[in-house]
């Protein structure tokens, strides 16, 4: 983003270490534009309706989220109060103070959800959906994979597993995952937002699923060892919400192609007539037990495993 000169970016950031180093890093490489951290958690109204009244942004990239699957699965009315109500919180702010674009990070895992972070990311696309059809602000989803090297990512992991000589720990030997590099995922992002006009869902190729587990061989070489023999791999077992592999589309949604081979238009269904009050029984829901079956009144795809 600093690349393109804005007059000035706002870091909203819940976590004080992040964000400071996150300034730091910016201030040293762009010394001109004006960086503006604040402080503060999306599920917060009051604190994030503060930094839209003294900052008035023209664009908003939203990608505040938990995006953790077997943590989430334990910890589910958190993640309808960061993923849902959070998105809901912005969506809300970026009408009433006439955002011209609105761009949500979104995942694979929204597709055809088996777990509580990707079905809580689907009702997220489907807020902006929603709002899209006020045509007020332009609001744009973009659907894509893993992020080598982000946060959470499994080379890191893996790569830490090796340093203490083992073992690799893998979930199932046939799972595989869509990956993309940070500059590539990135680059991408800013391109499928400037194409968009509003309420598109833009899916972000992602090239060839990876078998985990040639990944998890594959580092074990380049680290100058070998499988089994230094360093052992582990299958320990799918866990809570966890796919086998995952997808972009829904079976119900076809794409339209753009100038970029590597960004498509997903067609994505029609929301139902309760949406906004199905939405808020969701975020108003303090029971997990009930929760499931309350996302799937939304998200019919939703099928928990």
């Amino acid at each position: 983003i600093l690349k393109y000169n804005p007059k000035s970016l706002i870091l909203f950031e819940s976590c004080e270490y992040n964000i400071y180093r996150a300034d730091l890093e910016l201030r040293e490489m762009h010394p001109t534009i004006e960086i503006i951290p604040v402080v503060g958690d999306i599920r917060d109204f009051a604190r994030l309706e503060n930094a839209f009244k003294n900052y008035s942004p023209e664009i908003i990239f939203h990608a505040a989220a938990y995006k953790h699957v077997p943590m989430m699965e334990k910890n589910s009315l958190e993640a309808i109060k960061t993923n849902v109500l959070g998105t809901q919180n912005l969506v809300e702010l970026s009408l009433k103070y006439n955002v011209e674009k609105f761009t949500m990070i979104s995942t694979d895992k929204a597709v055809n959800p088996t777990n509580i972070m990707g079905a809580s990311k689907r009702i997220a696309e489907m807020l902006c959906q929603n709002a899209g059809l006020l045509k007020k602000t332009s609001f744009i989803t973009l659907r894509f994979g893993n992020v080598l090297g982000s946060a959470g990512s499994v080379i890191p992991r893996f790569v830490d597993q090796i340093k203490a000589g083992g073992p690799i720990t893998l979930t199932h030997p046939d799972i595989t995952r869509f990956f993309m590099s940070i500059p590539e995922a990135t680059q991408l992002v800013l391109e499928a937002s400037s194409y968009g006009r509003g309420n598109e869902i833009f899916v972000l190729e992602m090239g060839e699923p990876v078998k985990i587990i040639d990944l998890a061989k594959d580092l074990i070489k380049l680290s100058g060892l070998e499988v089994d023999k230094d360093i052992e791999i582990k299958i320990t077992g799918l866990r809570p919400g966890e796919k086998l592999y995952e997808e972009l589309l829904s079976d119900k949604e076809k794409t339209i192609e753009t100038s970029n081979k590597k960004i498509r238009i997903a067609e994505v269904s029609p929301l139902i007539a309760e949406f906004n009050l199905k939405v808020k029984e969701i975020i108003k829901c303090n029971e997990a037990t009930n929760l499931k079956s309350k996302i799937k009144d939304l998200v019919p795809e939703y099928s928990p495993k």
